[in-house]
């Protein structure tokens, strides 16, 4: 099962569209744009993305980048188990 990281178009003003980037570039993650997550109080405020359901917030574009990273590996831990 592959992470899914989802990004609103409207959190672009934070840099997320290179966060965004970046990730689609890894065959390993789901990446999806959507117009709207509805959590605009949010969006406003500072860069976030869903991981695989999970908001993940950060202060800059670069921190969102490595608390995604961060989240995907933790995620991705979880299922280890499977593996064995």
């Amino acid at each position: 099962m592959r992470p899914i990281v989802e990004f609103c178009t409207n959190n672009m003003h934070h840099g997320t569209d290179e966060v965004m980037r970046r990730l689609e570039e890894n065959p390993d993650i789901d990446v999806i744009e959507y117009g709207c997550l509805g959590n605009c109080g949010q969006c406003y405020m500072e860069p976030y993305a869903l991981v695989n359901g999970e908001i993940v917030p950060a202060s800059s574009a670069d921190e969102l980048f490595e608390a995604i990273m961060a989240k995907i590996k933790e995620w991705e831990a979880q299922f280890a188990w499977l593996d064995d």
